[in-house]
């Protein structure tokens, strides 16, 4: 079988550099374009062990990314970036697989929104994927299994590590300024609350903080129930809703951040109850450039091209 042709725009970045060693171990990718104005000219094999060759970062312009030829187009761009390198493919390549890791497009009916374990029926070969953010991914998977229960909004408490803020210097990725220290931002409207909210169809509340480790995130939420219920049950819930999806681990106690540092898989755990059983506290934790941008990428990739969905991420 031939391997399909793949390209990446805005590669510099963390998420780039892990997609970069995703495509290395599939069997059916070959990496044949690597975007980064930063870093045009250089081999891509300085700045990422996994990929051998003399394969170099370049500076495309929409026109030149359609003239690669690619069957997949990673965009991996900041929010706002992606239209026209889109627009140059829906004229000039249309049957070209266009991946987008923005938010740009989460909100648009004509793009499959790819949070696999929640969305995957919903795939109608769709040549245009948006890829969940990562707070969202790990809102809606916590969420989602107690929809039917809600009283109220779920309100979510989240913290992740500083490799969610980019590359691009600011005082939410400058471990000097986070050291010692929790930095709260955006505690009302942050983009992924309204992406949680439109795709789960209810309103969710979300209080965003960065924390000084690297990598990972935690989502506490805090669930008031429409009527008492037992801890069994709702584990019971979350079991069924995720039952058979390798990257969806369902545990006892409350998930450690640590422990998913550098996986592909979400845990779920905690299920604190009230003693009148009317509220839940469920913790999510997952590795915010893993499972919460490139693995879901490759995810998503895997099913549009008919491999099966976890070709390519290590998983047990």
């Amino acid at each position: 079988m031939s391997k399909q042709r793949i390209g990446i725009v805005g590669a510099r970045g963390y998420t780039g550099a892990e997609l970069i060693k995703l495509i290395a171990r599939h069997p059916n990718l070959q990496l044949v374009f690597v975007s980064s104005r930063e870093l045009d000219g250089q081999r891509v094999s300085e700045h990422n062990d996994s990929h051998t060759g003399d394969l170099r970062y370049e500076n495309p312009d929409p026109a030149a990314v359609v003239a690669k030829h690619a069957d997949v187009v990673i965009l991996a761009l900041p929010n706002g970036k992606a239209a026209p390198y889109v627009q140059a493919i829906d004229v000039a390549a249309p049957q070209t697989l266009v991946l987008d890791l923005s938010a740009d497009f989460r909100f648009d009916a004509a793009w499959y929104y790819g949070l696999p374990e929640l969305t995957r029926k919903g795939y109608a070969g769709q040549k245009r994927i948006s890829n969940p953010g990562c707070y969202a991914t790990a809102m809606q998977l916590a969420i989602a299994p107690l929809k039917d229960l809600l009283a109220a909004p779920p309100v979510c408490f989240g913290v992740s590590g500083y490799s969610g803020a980019g590359t691009t210097p600011s005082d939410k990725n400058d471990p000097r300024k986070l050291s010692d220290n929790l930095m709260p931002y955006a505690l009302t409207g942050h983009t992924h609350e309204k992406e949680a909210s439109f795709q789960l169809g209810l309103p969710v509340e979300f209080m965003p903080h960065v924390a000084p480790h690297f990598r990972g995130l935690t989502v506490t939420t805090n669930v008031y129930l429409s009527g008492s219920t037992k801890r069994d049950e709702i584990i019971a819930r979350f079991k069924k809703a995720h039952a058979g999806e390798k990257l969806v681990r369902i545990i006892d106690d409350a998930p450690w951040v640590s422990r998913i540092a550098n996986c592909h898989h979400a845990e779920i755990g905690g299920f604190a109850m009230s003693a009148d059983g009317r509220r839940v506290v469920v913790v999510a934790t997952l590795d915010n450039l893993l499972k919460g941008a490139a693995t879901q990428a490759m995810q998503n990739i895997n099913l549009a091209l008919g491999f099966d969905e976890l070709t390519g991420i290590p998983h047990d």
